[in-house]
């Protein structure tokens, strides 16, 4: 019986380069889109981080070639373009998820060294890389850029406006990239996750994490990588031709969630 529907659910020969991918959402991702077919640059600045995860997909059957970044350093950025350009002749589907957290409250001393930081390599760090595999990515017509922000980009916790203020600025970025490359075959989407089991939220005592998800999250728990990944595999389709510009939440609907008091009776 012939399929009724026309457009490709596969990303299955394409090349595919994840940044932060040694650990947490960015391993995830490589992982998934390696099980889907994909040729994926895995990217991080912790070499033998990004050796395992290269390996663990070489044994899987899958295809993936590891490089070494560190994405605060515009010069590496350069170097990673050209390295990955040169080796797999194409580039496909960019996902900017590499990112660094930290609380510094405005007034203290550590401040401007957390805002430089979380700034070079949150916001800027996926600016250039966009600038810089912008030829190969428009080459087809099927672009595909997924930049991971935070629900932090949504709003705000206390103490940590430099993350905060880059994740917003990530929000921006995404929709005036998705308005400036979508009518040269670029399609610029976001993730904000919500509570994950990563190594950003490893040193948060099981206990406190279980209060926050009952208070915080509808679905009353932690989300594993592998469910952000799903979400990231899931813009960057052939058939998500028309989506552009979309800023999604995964977080088990915490920022749809109204705190009315009704939490504390949880």
């Amino acid at each position: 019986m012939p399929r009724l529907s026309k457009l490709d659910r596969s990303i299955a020969g394409r090349t595919a380069c994840v940044t932060g991918a040694a650990s947490g959402i960015g391993r995830a991702t490589a992982h998934l889109f390696a099980d889907e077919g994909a040729r994926v640059a895995v990217v991080d600045r912790v070499a033998d981080g990004v050796a395992a995860v290269v390996q663990q997909i070489a044994v899987a059957g899958g295809q993936a070639v590891g490089f070494v970044a560190d994405l605060a350093d515009p010069a590496e950025i350069d170097r990673l373009v050209r390295e990955v350009t040169t080796r797999f002749g194409a580039l496909d589907i960019l996902v900017n998820n590499a990112g660094v957290t930290g609380v510094a409250a405005v007034d203290s001393e550590e401040w401007r060294r957390e805002w430089d930081r979380n700034l070079a390599v949150n916001l800027t760090a996926p600016a250039l890389l966009v600038r810089g595999f912008l030829p190969w990515l428009k080459a087809k017509g099927q672009g595909r850029v997924v930049n991971i922000a935070s629900t932090e980009g949504l709003g705000a916790s206390y103490a940590m406006t430099p993350y905060t203020a880059s994740k917003h600025g990530v929000v921006g970025l995404t929709r005036s990239l998705a308005v400036e490359l979508g009518h040269q075959g670029v399609n610029v989407n976001c993730i904000c996750p919500g509570p994950i089991n990563t190594g950003m939220t490893a040193p948060i005592p099981n206990e406190a994490k279980a209060r926050f998800a009952r208070r915080k999250v509808p679905l009353q728990r932690y989300a594993e990588p592998e469910e952000v990944a799903q979400g990231i595999l899931s813009l960057v389709l052939p058939a998500s031709s028309y989506i552009n510009g979309v800023v999604l939440p995964v977080d088990g609907g915490m920022t749809a969630k109204t705190d009315l008091g009704i939490s504390k009776l949880l």
